[in-house]
């Protein structure tokens, strides 16, 4: 069975071809940074626009690497939500007009599901069940997943997810957009503890995150020191900012783990990509004779993918999953506590 995915939530179109027999056949994928970065943030309506420009030819770059033409395929996967409305309302339509052109099946995925599921397409994939820890620039959750579809959440951030912080302390920093990548180069010149951070709710009897109090740390402590910062000033509070937020994040996924009583750690969306925390939860893992599983590096950010994996699971495991239904609606919100199993 061969999946077309397609992905348009929010800053990145992604399109790929999987096949359950022969794994990932091909995907493209065309990232939106450069226009999004005069604005130091995503611009729903450009984010729109730009995914309308992109997405066909994407759809036939993964068929011609491939030599395969859009009637092979056996159904097609989009993501539904959550996302940017009229993000998603691109990848929904074409997902729907290419259904009704060739009397395909579609089925709407849940764009976390995606990233939970995509360390699966690695050579080396985790088996079920395992903790997972989604972090990314909307979202940082701690979850159980025992198969397709069966989410337990762990515990959530009460207010910014890892990756916002990670943006907006880069941008407190002056550092360009997007600012993650940015602030964990610049953090690898700092010296450690010159700068010592908060750590929020390192301690608390819970698996749940906040973030919104270091990123306030960070803009007093710019703020206390003289102006213009420095090269090495700016690089010292960046390495207190990247320590103390991979410290609150090995610790959750430490206890995690304890809690119940599983041996893999899964990590996935954008944030996963970060060195710096790689190395910490592989330090961790080691520890405690654990392992962690990471998507390569290419499928942490949001891609077709994850996405067209995810459909080909759900298919497989409930073939009647699948939509003859043309009309298309998209979920901007959808809690992943809605999804049921496989």
């Amino acid at each position: 069975m061969i999946v077309l995915g397609i992905e348009s939530s929010c800053d990145e179109t992604g399109i790929a071809l999987y096949d359950t027999e022969r794994g990932l056949l091909s995907h493209a994928l065309y990232s939106q940074i450069a226009l999004h970065a005069e604005y130091g943030g995503v611009v729903p309506e450009l984010a729109s626009r730009d995914h309308i420009r992109r997405i066909v030819p994407l759809l036939e770059e993964v068929f011609e690497k491939v030599s395969l033409k859009p009637s092979d395929i056996d159904a097609v996967a989009y993501t539904q939500g959550p996302g940017l409305a009229g993000a998603l309302l691109v990848g929904s339509s074409v997902a729907a007009g290419l259904g009704f052109a060739l009397d395909k099946p579609l089925i709407g995925v849940h764009h976390l599901e995606g990233h939970l599921l995509s360390p699966l397409l690695a050579k080396h994939p985790p088996t079920f069940p395992f903790v997972a820890l989604l972090v990314s620039g909307g979202h940082t959750q701690l979850m159980k997943v025992s198969g397709v579809g069966q989410y337990e959440l762990l515990g959530e951030t009460l207010d910014d997810a890892a990756g916002e912080a990670f943006d907006k302390s880069a941008k407190l920093l002056g550092l360009p957009y997007p600012g993650g990548p940015e602030i964990s180069r610049l953090a690898e010149k700092g010296v450690p503890d010159v700068f010592k951070l908060p750590r929020p709710m390192l301690h608390s009897k819970d698996l749940n995150f906040s973030f919104s109090g270091l990123k306030t740390a960070v803009l007093t402590t710019v703020n206390k020191q003289q102006q213009p910062l420095s090269g090495s000033v700016r690089a010292d509070i960046a390495r207190g900012f990247v320590d103390a937020i991979v410290e609150v994040l090995e610790a959750k996924c430490a206890k995690a783990l304890r809690q119940t009583r599983l041996r893999q750690l899964v990590v996935a969306g954008g944030v996963g990509a970060n060195r710096q925390l790689r190395t910490a939860l592989d330090k961790m893992a080691a520890r405690r004779r654990c392992r962690v599983f990471y998507p390569d590096i290419e499928f942490c950010t949001d891609n077709g993918a994850m996405i067209a994996f995810a459909g080909a699971m759900r298919i497989k495991a409930d073939p009647g999953c699948v939509h003859r239904t043309y009309g298309f609606t998209v979920r901007p919100r959808w809690p992943m506590e809605e999804l049921t199993a496989a």
